[in-house]
């Protein structure tokens, strides 16, 4: 019997209901995995904070941190750290995977406690908040453009070489003019990095894996992104901070 036009209609909706639903659960999904990474980060954040502000108030910690060799120790470690996760993450649990990333954190606070000898408490909070307004404003529009941004993103890992080979070379020469322009490019290429990085963490997403590999996923977007708000910050105290 051919099927009548009333059941053709119903067949359609209720098809339409099905697609619009796995969409539903699509965007569920993806707004859960996205909030795990900004938690993730948030609190790798707060971590470093607040070890670097506890080491910065103990004289004798600082001196051994900063006055002597350990001082590369420190600043070696949280790069040392990028690296192994990246290249192990996939094999090893998303459990071991967060406890490294706190580990990180951590250790990034040692590196960074300088800055609380270097700048003043009041400059330092303000450049935070300066800096978390403009994270906050680019990752959004990283997450909800339809502007693909992966030729952008060729262009600033080219122009984030650029400013560390500067970096290396302004350690000798020492020049506060070339201080100045590699600043000003770090605050245009993490701003931009922010974005593109987040709208990167949104596709990875949609490739679907099982919860376990979604978690690691959601890890690795908070180192990424963690990354780009600690540079980001960095490079605009350099602008805004006072110096002590």
């Amino acid at each position: 019997m051919a099927m009548g036009q009333n059941d053709r209609f119903r067949l359609q909706t209720a098809r339409m209901d099905h697609a619009q639903a796995a969409a539903a659960g699509i965007d569920v999904g993806l707004r859960s995995y996205m909030l795990r990474v900004y938690n993730y980060m948030c609190i790798g954040l707060a971590l470093t904070g607040a070890v670097a502000f506890a080491a910065s108030t103990s004289g004798e910690l600082m001196n051994a941190i900063h006055g002597t060799a350990l001082r590369w120790v420190v600043m070696l470690a949280p790069l040392g750290f990028v690296f192994f996760l990246s290249a192990r993450i996939h094999s090893m649990k998303a459990a071991t995977a967060q406890t490294l990333f706190w580990v990180y954190a951590g250790l990034m606070g040692l590196s960074l406690s300088y800055i609380f000898l270097a700048f003043t408490g009041e400059s330092i909070v303000r450049v935070f908040f300066i800096t978390s307004a403009a994270f906050a404003g680019l990752s959004l529009y990283g997450y909800t453009t339809k502007k693909d941004l992966s030729g952008m993103g060729t262009f600033l890992v080219m122009g984030l070489i650029g400013i560390l080979i500067a970096s290396v070379v302004n350690i000798f020469l020492a020049s506060t003019g070339l201080h100045f322009v590699i600043s000003i490019l770090g605050v245009l290429i993490f701003a931009g990095l922010t974005a593109y990085d987040t709208q990167r963490i949104k596709a990875i997403y949609a490739e679907g894996d099982h919860s376990e590999v979604h978690e690691k996923k959601a890890i690795m977007g908070a180192l990424t992104l963690y990354l780009d708000f600690i540079n980001m910050f960095i490079f605009m105290l350099q602008f805004f901070g006072n110096r002590e």
